[in-house]
């Protein structure tokens, strides 16, 4: 309790009413919530609560997990469980990939309470001598929806097989859609339903206010400068699709300054870089924008968020809502903006569906700035940054022609050169084969120099496995 109130946590949400009687009463949880309801807490706390009420020491072990889809939300929970479990004794720790897994499993086994990713936690389980889950207590699985979205399912089901059964186990998500039911069924036994926003009208916040603008691609890079300088002293994220458009975005806007200090967050900075970033980001109060890719946009908790832009439209409405639930979160105010193609009206459509409403709006003509002469001029000075914008934008083209929906994204549609144009390049970079990540199937070495860190270490785990079978 007295952690709770230091960390000004004072009154209880809706979700976190409903789940933590019935975890303190030993009852395995299903719970729905939308983003920014305060998910964490209604977890976190039953869980120090049971260990404490049991009189779990170190010398007890392992009592507790907490898994995470993400890295950054790993070490969000990880701090909050810090705060609020500061009056205990118990031994906790954070295990993300990215560091040396020799550091980590010196530690690991005497840990009471951890907080892990999926790909680390498993490796842990197949390979860290003297680290077992045997007596656990509780098992939490936050954000079970985007577990499944990464391609974690059969990663969680091997550490469900390191895993007593005779345990308590919460889940919660912001969708219970099937994937996520079968997930509850193979991890739950008879648990309770906490929905609370399932019968809402809408499913992002009452307090965010959503509008969307239809821009020409060409025009979008000025719209967004604009936009900054005219919000310099507000926080502000925006989302892009690709790394390669963070790190363009990044380096040419820090040289241009439209207004508010510029930062990045992408997946491929070093763990501790994004860390960093991040902590650096939630401090900030004002005059800051964070360009980033989806890698951000569930779960963490940057506090007093002014803004969200879209830059590029999200693949679903699922994600558009993740994106969006960085502002308005808890009890506060915010807003959204959304730019579209005019090629990607029917978005709003895929929205509306989804029970989203986004109204529009459009630029008012005499505050947008064109900026596309300074940024061929600091790329006819600048190879590097050049070099990026060729990235970004062979990037973006690629993201669009590998999009699903194709009642919303039209590849044929894009005009390559006045997009050039607009990054300050005088030529149309070369595509290649856009098509070709749908053949790395059928070339084993191009497929493993295309896949991720996480999955060439799922990978890595699954034949280890299936060796044994074998043997």
């Amino acid at each position: 309790r007295r952690g709770l109130k230091a960390g000004g946590f004072v009154k209880m949400t809706e979700i976190q009413r409903g789940a933590i009687p019935r975890a303190l009463a030993g009852r395995d949880i299903l719970g729905e919530a939308r983003t920014g309801s305060g998910k964490t807490l209604a977890f976190l706390v039953p869980l120090v609560e049971s260990l404490f009420r049991e009189r779990w020491s170190r010398m007890d072990g392992l009592g507790a997990l907490a898994v995470s889809p993400t890295r950054e939300l790993a070490y969000q929970i990880f701090q909050v469980l810090a705060a609020v479990g500061a009056q205990h004794e118990f031994s906790a720790g954070c295990i993300v990939g990215g560091r040396a897994l020799e550091e980590e499993q010196k530690a690991v086994a005497s840990m009471n309470i951890l907080v892990a990713t999926p790909g680390r936690l498993l490796q842990h389980l197949d390979e860290s001598p003297g680290f077992y889950a045997s007596g656990l207590r509780m098992l939490v699985l936050d954000e079970a929806d985007r577990i499944l979205d990464f391609g974690f399912q059969e990663t969680v089901h091997h550490i469900l097989g390191h895993l007593p059964s005779e345990r308590q186990t919460q889940l919660f998500s912001a969708t219970l859609r099937t994937g996520v039911q079968r997930l509850g069924k193979a991890a739950l036994r008879s648990p309770e339903v906490v929905s609370v926003h399932s019968g809402a009208e809408s499913r992002t916040p009452d307090r965010l206010k959503q509008v969307y603008m239809v821009v020409p691609l060409e025009q979008k890079v000025d719209t967004l400068f604009s936009f900054l300088r005219s919000h310099s002293q507000k926080k502000i994220i925006v989302f892009v699709s690709a790394c390669k458009q963070v790190r363009f975005f990044y380096e040419a806007f820090r040289k241009l300054k439209p207004g508010p200090a510029v930062m990045e967050l992408h997946g491929r900075q070093s763990l501790t870089k994004r860390l960093l970033t991040f902590q650096e980001f939630t401090e900030r109060e004002h005059a800051v924008a964070l360009f980033c890719t989806d890698i951000a946009a569930r779960g963490v908790d940057f506090p007093a968020v002014d803004w969200v832009v879209q830059m590029d439209c999200p693949d679903t409405a699922d994600s558009y809502i993740h994106r969006v639930g960085r502002t308005a979160r808890y009890q506060s105010g915010g807003n959204s903006i959304l730019l579209l193609l005019p090629s990607e009206r029917a978005f709003v459509t895929k929205l509306a569906a989804a029970r989203v409403t986004v109204r529009s709006i459009s630029a008012k003509q005499s505050k947008v700035t064109t900026i596309q002469g300074k940024l061929s001029g600091l790329l006819a000075g600048d190879g590097a940054v050049k070099h990026l914008a060729q990235k970004a934008f062979v990037s973006y083209m690629r993201s669009v022609r590998l999009m699903k929906d194709k009642d919303v994204f039209d590849a044929d549609a894009l005009p390559g050169e006045a997009f050039s144009q607009s990054l300050g390049l005088a030529g149309v970079p070369e595509l290649g084969n856009l098509g070709a990540e749908a053949d790395l199937e059928k070339n084993p070495l191009k497929k493993q120099k295309n896949q991720t860190a996480l999955q060439r270490l799922k990978d890595k785990i699954k034949q280890k496995r299936e060796a044994k079978k074998g043997a």
